[in-house]
């Protein structure tokens, strides 16, 4: 009979093919991988608007952690929030209370976003212009005004050339997070990009969701942006245990399999519990399996040509 205290094999077989163990062992070689990856930076700024008009599928921790990811990849980042909930001002430790400038200030009375503009705590490549609450009064302040579409396009073209003629370092990205819906708000970030990045959860409503968020996108492009693209679809709170999940997934990639990252976000309680410190799930646990996953997802986005 075999010595079950045998050193040899310090993991019993039995538990060696569990999800768990698999899990850890696909953990452990992506952190060593990570290690050794350098992130190039774009010939030029890529603004990638990540948007989703169906609530709590990870849009928000989306443009956070990616944002975080491609920074401490050495990339220079600035995240806009034009969501009036401020969840990503929130989850970068930014106060943003009603007195705070803001994006509502930028879009409603034309305040440069130099001046709403901050540094994110312990993160030295990472901007962030926050949200306030008084953005939910911006959808309907926003319609009595010129070019209503445009404010923010016209925003962060200024920006740009703002920190280009002071000698501030060069944008690799600008990502913004808008609502959970349609409104002015959304439009106003949709014709402000060139590249749409959506979040979806992998669950039975995924791809119905999906085909109305398109094409409502592709009304943007027709009448307001004909150069903005959707260049990619990320599988969110990615359950490998079910069936489900992976049905899901394969059914995103055959339907879009130019858009679909081979990483996927993980269910992950620690992306969950990051925000109510201030942090991103990379600061808050860089070696939890939500961490790792999205410096995968920006390594990834990185890596594929900007359209």
């Amino acid at each position: 009979m075999a010595d079950q205290g045998d050193e040899s094999s310090p993991v019993p077989s039995a538990m060696q093919d569990t999800p768990l163990m698999r899990e850890l062992t696909r953990d452990h070689a992506r952190r060593r991988a990570l290690e050794e990856l350098e992130f190039a930076a774009p010939a030029s700024t890529r603004v990638i608007t990540v948007a989703n008009q169906k609530g709590g599928v990870g849009k928000t921790s989306t443009a956070v952690n990616l944002a975080a990811a491609l920074g401490l990849g050495g990339l220079n980042v600035m995240l806009v929030d034009v969501d009036p909930q401020g969840n990503a001002s929130t989850a970068l430790g930014l106060e943003h209370h009603a007195e705070v400038p803001s994006m509502y200030e930028v879009l409603v009375e034309s305040l440069p976003m130099a001046e709403v503009v901050q540094d994110v705590p312990g993160m030295d490549n990472l901007l962030c212009a926050p949200a306030t609450i008084n953005l939910s009064g911006a959808e309907i302040e926003l319609v009595a005004l010129v070019a209503r579409e445009n404010r923010l396009r016209g925003a962060i073209r200024e920006h740009l050339e703002h920190r280009e003629a002071h000698g501030l370092p060069h944008l690799d990205y600008v990502l913004i997070d808008c609502p959970p819906s349609l409104g002015l708000l959304t439009v106003n970030a949709l014709v402000a990009a060139r590249e749409v990045l959506i979040p979806i959860q992998a669950e039975y409503y995924a791809l119905e969701g999906l085909t109305l968020l398109l094409n409502n996108i592709d009304l943007i492009r027709q009448h307001l942006n004909p150069d903005l693209v959707v260049s990619t679809i990320l599988l969110t709170m990615y359950d490998a245990r079910t069936r489900l999940a992976a049905q899901v997934a394969q059914d995103v990639r055959d339907h879009f399999p130019d858009q679909t990252p081979e990483t996927t976000i993980p269910r992950s309680v620690r992306i969950s519990e990051a925000p109510s410190y201030g942090q991103t799930v990379l600061t808050y646990d860089p070696g939890s399996s939500g961490a790792l996953a999205y410096r995968a997802a920006a390594f990834e986005l990185n890596s594929r040509p900007a359209p």
